[in-house]
């Protein structure tokens, strides 16, 4: 088939590679949102998927809205079979939704209906599942609703952070999107609608979501900070500054500690929480690089009975 991919971070290349490998179709072209300002400089940079694209001297168009009539018509002239899609960025318009004729296919990293939304990995691991997957399915006008053409599963490991395990989906995921495009083209592979139970909702994960609550059970905590790792980044106040969290992990045979209550050894820094304590062993405090916990407490020489969000 003619390919139209449409992706724009990092975790979307594994699969425009994999298509773009493919000896049974052509990418003829790449939609990827608009270029943004990144850095200290903020200067406009392009999407990692436009750079992989360019690489390939693939054509990138970089709609504003993918319901622009100037990209539509570039879209209909190019007139693509299929348009496979993987963490584009923006709604698709039923107008952009119509131009292919076997449609828009998305890979989303859930077991579809569970997690639909812009955050299905992070809410799988904050939410303690066990087995996560990926889906492909026929995009429709709601949100990640359209019947489902195949699925993968993937366990959730222990220590995984979101960007662990999303990393893992997005190269099992490219292989799933190109066996979906294969079974399109030849006719063996149709779409199932979803079931109507067990639909749960994943949206993008807020700065305020990802602050941690000490009052909550150290096995909360742990799964805070390794879903919004490492974005949005969980997070806490220390002195009335704020100070990432990037790794902690629970010590199931300390419960001596208020939650937030700080205690620091030589090599090892613990914090209290609703049930027993967790040891923090990577943060970054504000304005500065990551660190070990025990430099970082070493640093601040922490008092004793202080606390952390407060």
């Amino acid at each position: 088939m003619k390919l139209v991919f449409a992706g724009t971070p990092e975790v979307a290349v594994p699969a425009l590679d994999a298509l773009i490998a493919s000896d049974r179709h052509e990418v003829a072209a790449v939609v990827t949102r608009p270029d943004a300002p990144a850095g200290r400089g903020r200067r406009l940079v392009a999407s990692p998927v436009a750079e992989r694209a360019e690489e390939a001297g693939i054509e990138v168009l970089k709609p504003a809205r993918p319901r622009d009539e100037d990209f539509l018509a570039r879209l209909r002239e190019i007139g693509p079979d299929c348009c496979p899609v993987v963490a584009y960025g923006a709604l698709l318009p039923k107008t952009t939704l119509d131009v292919p004729a076997r449609g828009w296919v998305n890979l989303h990293f859930s077991l579809l209906p569970a997690w639909r939304g812009a955050a299905p990995v992070q809410h799988a691991i904050m939410a303690g599942d066990e087995v996560t997957g990926a889906s492909t399915f026929l995009i429709e006008e709601g949100l990640d609703s359209g019947p489902v053409y195949g699925v993968l599963t993937e366990e959730v490991r222990p220590t995984d952070t979101s960007g662990d395990l999303l990393t893992r989906l997005a190269f099992a995921g490219a292989g799933l999107l190109v066996a979906t495009m294969d079974g399109i083209e030849d006719g063996t592979l149709h779409a199932v609608p979803q079931p109507a139970e067990g639909v749960t909702l994943a949206p993008k994960i807020t700065v305020e979501d990802a602050q941690v609550q000490w009052s909550a059970p150290a096995l909360r905590v742990d799964r805070v900070v390794r879903g919004c790792t490492p974005a949005p980044g969980a997070w806490t106040l220390f002195r009335r500054e704020r100070l990432k969290v990037i790794q902690a992990v629970p010590v199931l045979d300390r419960a001596d500690l208020a939650p937030g209550e700080l205690s620091a050894a030589k090599n090892n820094v613990y914090v209290g929480t609703g049930s027993h304590a967790v040891e923090l062993l990577w943060v970054q405090p504000q304005g500065k690089k990551p660190m070990r916990a025990a430099d970082w407490a070493r640093g601040v020489r922490i008092v004793h009975g202080e606390l952390l969000g407060i």
